[in-house]
């Protein structure tokens, strides 16, 4: 009985803790910077969005974002994506550190900080799904970052 009340409990706080995440970015929202529709092997690779990074709501559930940082509520941008035998890759190019949030086909979440250099974050799906990515671009704390440059690439 200790342990089927142990199991229950720990259920609870990690339905609690999925729960925290889903609420606080919203990946069905509408993204504020639009949407694009690609199919493996697109060109021109790469492809971008210029966005404002930061928010307002704290996401802190993901090793790849030690301490957490804040995003948008909606996504920034969607990736409705085809895939074929090639990597994807998002990333950032921002004049401030920021932080990248996407939210897979399958509804995982990764967050990354720095793996892009310079400052700026990575998230590389080797053999990526085909389906919708929710992608955020975040900050440290609640300024926003004007200018930040998400980009989409098959290389």
């Amino acid at each position: 009985m200790k342990k089927f009340i142990g199991l229950a409990l720990a259920a609870s706080v990690a339905t609690a803790l999925l729960a925290t995440v889903a609420q606080a970015q919203n990946w069905r929202l509408s993204p504020s910077y639009g949407s694009v529709t690609l199919n493996a092997g697109f060109l021109p690779d790469p492809r971008s969005r210029t966005v404002r990074a930061g928010g307002d709501h704290r996401f802190s559930g993901s090793s790849g974002c030690p301490g957490g940082g804040w995003f948008a509520n909606a996504p920034d941008f969607r990736l409705h994506y085809r895939a074929g035998g090639y990597p994807l890759t998002i990333f950032v190019n921002a004049p401030g550190d920021t932080m990248l949030l996407v939210n897979s086909p399958n509804t995982q979440w990764y967050c990354d900080d720095d793996s892009g250099g310079n400052l700026n974050p990575m998230v590389r799906f080797n053999n990526p799904m085909s389906g919708q990515y929710d992608i955020w671009v975040g900050t440290y704390n609640r300024s926003r970052v004007r200018n930040s440059t998400i980009y989409i690439s098959e290389r």
